[in-house]
C-alpha cells in the first residue's frame, strides 16, 4: 500500500482536508450493464431534483469550490470533476463510456460529490504520494484534455510527478481494462471524517460488485 502525505502548504489554505483511501486487486472490463442501470437510475433522480445553482451548494462540492478559491484558482473555470460530472447530466447530456472501473468511480463521485482519483496503482512510481499544490508551468497531461494548466490546484504526485488533481487525473497512471489493481483516493476539502467514510465504503461495495474485488481491500483514512 502507499503511503500519503499532505504537504504544508496545502494543510495551511486547507486545514479541514481528510483523504479516504481504498485500494483493490480487481478484474476490470470494458462495460457492465447492472452499474449502468444504477448510473441511468441516479441520472434520473437528479434531472429531477437538482438545479445549477443547487449543484455548487452540494456540500463536498462547496467545500472543494473553496479549496480552489484559497489557492487561487477559479472553481468555475476549472470545475472540480464531481461538479462537471452532475453539470454534464443537468444538460441533457449522457456521461462517457469509458470501462467499468471509470464509470464506478464517476458514480461514486457523483453520489457523494467528493473528487475522486482513480488511479491504476501498478503504474504509480514509488511508495509514497503526497497532496501539494501546482505550480506555475508544471507539466500535466489531463485525461483527454491534453495539457492541464494545474498552478494553484491541489495535485496528488508520485516519484516521477503529479498524477491527480480534483478537474482532472494524468494520462500516465490512468485505469483502462488491464488495470488489476485500483487506488481509489477520495479527497475531501469538507473534513466530514463520517462522509468519508461511507463514500469509501460505497466505492468497496461497487468494485465488489462489479469488479470482481477481492476480500483482500484495504481501506484507510488520513
Amino acid at each position: 500500500m502507499f503511503q500519503l502525505n499532505i504537504s504544508p502548504e496545502l494543510s495551511a489554505a486547507c486545514p479541514r482536508y481528510r483523504v479516504a483511501a481504498v485500494y483493490a486487486e480487481v478484474q476490470n472490463t470494458p462495460y457492465n450493464e447492472g452499474l449502468w442501470q444504477e448510473i441511468d437510475a441516479f441520472t434520473q433522480e437528479l434531472r429531477a431534483t437538482d438545479t445549477a445553482d443547487s449543484i455548487k451548494q452540494q456540500p463536498a462540492i462547496a467545500a472543494t469550490r473553496e479549496a480552489y478559491r484559497r489557492l487561487g484558482k477559479d472553481p468555475s473555470r476549472y470545475r472540480p470533476s464531481a461538479e462537471a460530472l452532475r453539470r454534464r447530466l443537468l444538460r441533457g447530456l449522457e456521461l462517457y463510456r469509458i470501462d467499468t472501473l471509470v464509470d464506478l468511480i464517476n458514480l461514486v463521485s457523483l453520489r457523494t460529490g467528493y473528487s475522486i482519483g482513480g488511479f491504476d496503482a501498478d503504474k504509480i512510481q514509488g511508495t509514497a504520494l503526497t497532496l501539494g499544490v501546482g505550480h506555475a508551468g508544471e507539466p500535466f497531461e489531463g485525461i483527454g484534455r491534453g495539457p492541464l494548466n494545474i498552478e494553484g490546484l491541489p495535485v496528488w504526485r508520485d516519484a516521477q510527478g503529479g498524477i491527480g488533481t480534483p478537474t482532472s487525473d494524468h494520462e500516465r497512471t490512468k485505469m483502462d481494462v488491464g488495470t488489476r489493481h485500483i487506488l481509489a483516493l477520495i479527497n475531501g476539502y469538507d473534513g466530514d471524517e463520517e462522509r468519508l467514510r461511507e463514500a469509501a465504503e460505497m466505492t468497496r461495495e461497487l468494485l465488489e460488485k462489479y469488479a470482481a474485488a477481492d476480500g483482500g481491500m484495504i481501506t484507510y483514512l488520513c
